[in-house]
């Protein structure tokens, strides 16, 4: 049965229905998608036959994109992810509500677009299983490769890095606050509308990313840890100075709070003062429980290891002033 699977698979990878671009040849969008997708599987990033759009998955997708095409096509993340579901084994679900919003190509051609209208895509579970192994990886990899890429099937390896994204973190790591939104203001001029859209959704995935792993996972709050082998994160990465108005996805400018303190540091229910202790608002009524707010006052949260890492001064005051109800 499993050969049988192999042989059907291995012939629709074969025969992927790729667009002609004028003076540069069939693309090569959607070969380098299921590559990254195998990548990930083989990572056990993607842990299930749903496809979610993440920033792993576009960093991978850029990353093979350009050790593998030589062609000049645009490096759209889109355009794959939603016309694969013109295979036999690829399926989009839209999320509650949407309808799928095309061009007159009858195409999604916009990030945006696509991360608003589709939740999630589907492949086979058939193929999932498959993909499982670690010999079908390797089968199907090279399958791609051959097939689409004869140019670089001796050289290719599988990235076990992602140089893109190990920059990516080294800036929200160290870079200067004013250094940082220097970048994004510089890339807002440069780029696309729907590339700069991209650069922001990877930026805020490795800031969620990296937030949790500077407090070990700990709601810096509650002390809440919970770790799962599902590659599960139950632990936010917050703004302390929502992006939107700072343009600052540094470290210093977040904190690792579980989702309800989450909820109630957005709304302004508690805050952080400059000695980052927890300041709660005397505007809040409260049933006796277990699980009150009150009883976070004037608690010292949880530091980061290292004092380079911790919540700056000035994103505090800004929450002090303009979010914490008095």
């Amino acid at each position: 049965m499993t050969e049988e699977l192999i042989i059907k698979y291995s012939s629709q990878f074969k025969k992927l229905r790729r667009g002609p671009v004028k003076d540069k040849g069939l693309a090569p969008h959607k070969p380098i998608l299921l590559l990254s997708v195998i990548q990930l599987i083989a990572k056990g990033i993607i842990s299930r036959n749903r496809i979610f759009i993440t920033h792993e998955l576009i960093l991978a997708f850029k990353q093979n994109w350009k050790i593998l095409v030589e062609t000049d096509h645009n490096p759209n993340f889109s355009l794959p992810f939603f016309h694969l579901k013109n295979e036999p084994f690829w399926y989009l679900v839209t999320k509650p509500g949407r309808e799928l919003i095309l061009t007159s190509s009858k195409s999604i051609k916009s990030f945006k677009n696509l991360k608003e209208t589709i939740a999630f895509a589907e492949i086979d579970r058939e193929l999932f299983l498959l993909l499982q192994e670690v010999p079908n990886q390797l089968w199907f990899e090279q399958l791609l490769l051959e097939r689409y890429f004869p140019n670089y099937k001796s050289a290719y390896l599988r990235p076990d890095r992602n140089y893109e994204e190990e920059n990516i973190e080294n800036e929200i790591l160290n870079e200067p606050k004013e250094a940082y939104q220097t970048h994004i203001q510089r890339l807002r001029e440069t780029l696309e509308e729907d590339e700069y859209e991209e650069e922001l959704f990877v930026r805020g995935g490795l800031f969620k990313k990296t937030i949790p792993k500077i407090y070990s996972h700990t709601c810096c709050i509650t002390g809440m840890k919970i770790q799962s082998s599902h590659n599960l994160q139950m632990i936010d990465a917050c703004h302390i100075y929502p992006f939107s108005l700072s343009g600052d996805d540094t470290v210093t400018n977040g904190i690792a709070l579980s989702p309800t303190m989450h909820r109630a540091f957005d709304r302004g229910l508690l805050t952080i003062n400059s000695n980052f202790l927890v300041r709660v608002s005397p505007s809040i009524q409260e049933e006796k429980s277990r699980f009150t707010l009150s009883q976070f006052e004037g608690k010292q949260i949880i530091l980061p290891e290292k004092e380079k890492y911790y919540p700056s001064q000035e994103s505090l005051s800004w929450h002090n002033k303009e979010v914490f109800l008095l």
